[in-house]
C-alpha cells in the first residue's frame, strides 16, 4: 500500500505539489493524470525516492521512502518515460545487473529472470543486444527491470509513448495482467488507454489533487443529471406514460423511433442516482420488452478537461468531495438494502 501525507515540494518560490495527500491500497491498477506542469511527474520522482519533498511523508507498505529509503524501495519497481536500458547489454545481462543491484543471490536472480522475461514476452529475444530491439521490445525490456526483484508496486511513467498501435495494444494487455498480482500505477496522456486499463483514476492539477476515486464515481460526479438510454418495444403511449410514473424520473425524451418498433428513450433522474432496476420493473408491468439499456456517463476526456481547467483546483476538489461522498453514501445504502434482502 502507498500512503501519500501533506506532500510539498517547492523549487524556489515555486510550489510543484501542494499538501498532497492519498492512499493506493493494494492490487489495484491506478491511472495518475495531469496536464504538464501539474506537478505529477514531481510526485511520482518522490514516490519512488528519487526526488526529495520539501515536506510531508510517502509510506510503502509502511516504509517511510525517506527515512527507511532501502526497505521502501525494495517493495517499488519503477519504469521511468525514457527507459534507463544499456543498449550495448542483451536483456539478459541487463536484468542480471538490475538484479545483483537490487541484491538477489544467483540462483534466485536466475529464476526471477525467466519469470519476468516470460511475463513480458520477451524470452525469445533475452539474447539479443537492446540497441537491434524494436521500441516496442525495449519497452517490455523496462517493464522487465521493473519487475524484477518481484515488488508488490509497480509505477509506470508514460510505457506506451512512441508505440505503434499493436505494441499499444500489447502493453496494455501486459498491464492489465500485471495488476493481477501486483499494485500499478500509471501515469499517461493518452486517456482513452487510462480508461481501458485503470479501475481507478488521479487527477492533479496546478499541484493538487483534484479527483481520486473509480472512474464511474467521477462520471456521475460530475454529472448535472443521470441518463439512462433505454431501448424497448411496445406500446409507444404505455411506455411513456410508465417512466413519468417512475419515482426520481426528472424528464424523458424519446431520441428516435427505428422501423421495427424499438423506441430509444434518453430518461433523466439527479445526479448520481441510478433508475435501471426500477425503469426495468417498470417496462415488465407495462407489457414493454427491454432491449437494452445502459447508463450514460461523460467521457474521462471531458471530466479531465472539467478537473483541470479552473484556476481554483481547491474550490474544484471541495465541490467534488461533497458530490463524491453522497454517491458513496448512496451506493453503501443500496448494497446493505441488497444484502438484507438476500
Amino acid at each position: 500500500m502507498i500512503e501519500v501525507k501533506g506532500l510539498v515540494k517547492k523549487y524556489g518560490s515555486v510550489t510543484a505539489v501542494k499538501d498532497l495527500s492519498f492512499k493506493v491500497d493494494d492490487g489495484h491498477i491506478v491511472g495518475f493524470l495531469g496536464p504538464n506542469g501539474a506537478g505529477k511527474s514531481t510526485t511520482m520522482n518522490i514516490i519512488t525516492g528519487c526526488l526529495a519533498s520539501t515536506s510531508g511523508s510517502v509510506l510503502i507498505d509502511g516504509h517511510d521512502i525517506f527515512e527507511d529509503p532501502v526497505n521502501a524501495k525494495k517493495q517499488i519497481g519503477y519504469l521511468p518515460e525514457i527507459p534507463p536500458l544499456y543498449v550495448d547489454m542483451t536483456p539478459e545481462e541487463y536484468l542480471s545487473f538490475v538484479g545483483m543491484a537490487k541484491g538477489l543471490k544467483k540462483k534466485e536472480l536466475e529464476k526471477n529472470i525467466d519469470e519476468v522475461c516470460s511475463v513480458t514476452g520477451i524470452s525469445e529475444v533475452r539474447n539479443r543486444l537492446i540497441k537491434h530491439l524494436s521500441k516496442g521490445f525495449r519497452q517490455r525490456v523496462g517493464i522487465a527491470q521493473a519487475l524484477i526483484g518481484n515488488p508488490e508496486i509497480v509505477i509506470l511513467d508514460e510505457p506506451t509513448v512512441g508505440l505503434d498501435p499493436r505494441q499499444v495494444i500489447e502493453i496494455r494487455n501486459l498491464i492489465k495482467a500485471l495488476g493481477k498480482n501486483h499494485t500499478v500505477i500509471l501515469s499517461s496522456h493518452i486517456l482513452s488507454e487510462v480508461s481501458q486499463v485503470c479501475d481507478e483514476v488521479m487527477i492533479i492539477s496546478k499541484g493538487v489533487l483534484v479527483a481520486s476515486d473509480t472512474p464511474e464515481n467521477l462520471s456521475l460526479a460530475l454529472s448535472e443529471d443521470s441518463v439512462v438510454e433505454l431501448q424497448v418495444k411496445g406500446d409507444k403511449d404505455k411506455i411513456l406514460e410508465a417512466i413519468s410514473n417512475i419515482p426520481g424520473v426528472k424528464g424523458e425524451e424519446v431520441e428516435k423511433e427505428s422501423k421495427f418498433g424499438v423506441l430509444t428513450v434518453n430518461i433523466k433522474s439527479d445526479a448520481g442516482a441510478d433508475l435501471r432496476e426500477k425503469i426495468f420493473y417498470a417496462m415488465r408491468d407495462s407489457g414493454a420488452a427491454v432491449i437494452s439499456m445502459s447508463l450514460k456517463q461523460s467521457s474521462l476526456e471531458d471530466m479531465f478537461m472539467d478537473l483541470t481547467s479552473s484556476e481554483n483546483p481547491e474550490d474544484v476538489k471541495e465541490k467534488l468531495d461533497d458530490a463524491l461522498g453522497k454517491i458513496r453514501d448512496s451506493k453503501a445504502l443500496s448494497e446493505k438494502a441488497e444484502s438484507e434482502d438476500d
